[in-house]
């Protein structure tokens, strides 16, 4: 939330002026006080009015069941998905290589003369993706969810995935903003080099893109210079983070250490790995990745809204009294003032 602009109000809700009450010879003598103090406002230098809970996932096996290349990729090239992810591995550990970049390299290899790879046919790969029950419908329904709790619901994504498939799918458009892999490419559209590569520690950049209201990747500066907690887009506490594998779990962890939650989904019948997660406390839920309505997934993040919706509501009476206080004694008033549930602030400049 941010402090940057000012009405003449009080923050005694109705009152025009504070009573401060000090003793004196004749008895009791009521002065008033008015204080100037901060309006909350967005980036915009709007009024909010509501909090903003950022729901961020991973794609593949979070949101659909399979690696998303495996879906038209493969059959187009004619290899099998196990065959081709072995290829990665193995040329991986021969040029010690990134995995992410691996697989990126190597899509462009087997496609040449087999099937055309531009921008457009990339994004068309996306039109077979498949997703877990009720996904293609959960954006609107948790948004609904999210107005009658009191919160503004946005969508990211942070996966190791391609960012053109991912905007190509049934559900590409739900996203305020999809960090992935991508490709850069030429004058006709064919990729010719990795513009970016996701992989599972370069993930929490993008936690951190979210928590500033950063999203444009090319922006580092703004990433990396010190923002007070108040001037924060979304404080870390009203995110929820979803995910399915290893590969999450530095995302989670910081999710959780920071405030926020973290959800570990699994296919029907395999739980191992998200029990594994919930029990190591990297996650605070194991669910399966039903998406329909009245899912398991569905009552827990309606429910962790409304914990967030008490939450901001309680931090604004927090910083009323603590500026109130602060006015009774003709103090300055701060503008920076630590709240109790968020994220608190750290000697490291982040």
């Amino acid at each position: 939330m941010r402090f940057d602009r000012y009405s003449d109000i009080i923050l005694a809700g109705s009152c025009s002026a504070l009573a401060d009450e000090s003793e004196g010879a004749e008895g009791t003598e009521t002065v008033a006080v008015a204080v100037s103090v901060p309006t909350i406002t967005d980036e915009g230098g709007v009024p909010v009015k509501t909090p903003i809970v950022a729901l961020i996932y991973d794609f593949d096996k979070t949101l659909s069941p399979r690696d998303m290349e495996e879906y038209s990729f493969m059959p187009g090239v004619g290899v099998e998905p196990a065959d081709f992810w072995q290829m990665c591995a193995d040329f991986a550990r021969e040029h010690q290589m990134d995995g992410i970049l691996t697989y990126m390299y190597l899509m462009q290899k087997m496609a040449r003369g087999r099937m055309d790879l531009n921008r457009e046919a990339m994004r068309r790969l996306g039109a077979a993706v498949e997703f877990f029950p009720g996904v293609e419908t959960w954006f609107d329904r948790i948004n609904q969810i999210g107005r009658e709790n009191g919160v503004t619901v946005e969508h990211y994504i942070i996966s190791s995935g391609l960012q053109e498939i991912i905007r190509g799918s049934a559900i590409g458009d739900k996203f305020k903003a999809v960090f992935a892999a991508s490709f850069c490419y030429d004058e006709s559209d064919h990729p010719v080099w990795a513009s970016s590569a996701v992989n599972y520690t370069s993930k929490t950049q993008y936690l951190f893109r979210i928590n500033k209201g950063i999203l444009d990747v090319t922006n580092d500066r703004d990433l990396n210079a010190f923002t007070p907690e108040y001037m924060r887009r979304v404080p870390f506490s009203n995110m929820i983070y979803v995910g399915d594998g290893l590969t999450d779990v530095p995302c989670m962890k910081m999710t959780r250490q920071k405030g926020g939650y973290s959800i570990a989904v699994h296919a029907p019948g395999k739980t191992e790995l998200a029990d594994d997660m919930l029990l190591q406390g990297r996650a605070d839920f194991s669910v399966e990745a039903d998406y329909s309505r009245g899912s398991e997934i569905e009552e827990i993040v309606a429910m962790l809204m409304r914990r967030i919706r008490a939450s901001h509501e309680l931090s604004l009476r927090h910083a009323e009294q603590v500026q109130r206080a602060h006015a009774r004694r003709g103090n300055h008033v701060p503008l920076d003032i630590p709240m109790r549930g968020g994220m608190e602030d750290e000697d490291a400049v982040e």
